[in-house]
């Protein structure tokens, strides 16, 4: 082209002219790679996320947290047999039979373990109501039993050769001790009470004292 035809307004019409199809054809190039991309993949990743069976529901983590507390700490119905409260003891008045697990038994032996000559054993029985009111307790010779052994022999009892009904009911106020001495004469008993008892022979010997459940320690002594 000659020059001089592009100085003056036809050389600005020239310009604008090669401007605009410069910016037309910079916009077909863009609309073109636009399209490449957006169209390549997103239509087709829509339509696949739309008809995939499999897809899971997106679950909120509060809710969950929530769900599985609610089933860990969720505990069974009580059964009626746990509904049922527990019958209270009745009250205890003056005067009722002493509760085992109120009484305190002891024995003391005599001074001398060993007892020679003639010398008669002799032996200290105590009982302690320690319940929280008076009470009443058979002292009797068979209710509360006096026995003395060697090994596996029984050798003396208060229980045998008793005469009448053998029970003593004694009244026993908190706390006052009931207390019974006894002396043995060194002789054997048995339940026949028709026989001349035998003397026992020297030897260790051991005495307890008895009455229902409960036991005193033993007491160890010799006879010479």
């Amino acid at each position: 082209m000659d020059p001089d035809t592009m100085r003056g307004d036809g050389g600005d019409v020239y310009w604008r002219r090669r401007m605009s199809v410069l910016v037309a054809v910079l916009v077909v190039v863009a609309v073109v790679a636009w399209a490449c991309s957006s169209g390549g993949s997103g239509p087709e990743r829509t339509s696949s996320a739309k008809s995939s069976p499999s897809a899971t529901p997106a679950v909120d983590p509060l809710l969950a947290g929530l769900r599985t507390l609610a089933m860990g700490t969720a505990s069974p119905s009580p059964s009626p047999s746990a509904l049922r409260p527990t019958p209270a003891a009745p009250p205890k008045h003056p005067g009722d039979p002493c509760a085992e697990q109120d009484l305190v038994l002891s024995m003391q032996g005599g001074k001398e373990p060993i007892y020679t000559g003639g010398s008669q054993p002799t032996f200290l029985v105590t009982l302690v109501n320690t319940g929280s009111v008076m009470c009443t307790a058979d002292v009797g010779p068979r209710a509360m039993e006096i026995r003395i052994t060697s090994g596996a022999d029984r050798i003396w009892s208060t229980a045998d050769c008793v005469s009448g009904a053998g029970s003593e009911i004694k009244e026993l106020q908190r706390g006052v001790p009931y207390v019974r001495s006894l002396v043995w004469n060194r002789r054997r008993s048995s339940t026949d009470c028709r026989s001349t008892p035998a003397a026992a022979l020297p030897g260790t010997y051991v005495a307890t004292v008895r009455m229902g459940q409960l036991r005193t320690v033993k007491g160890v002594f010799h006879l010479r």
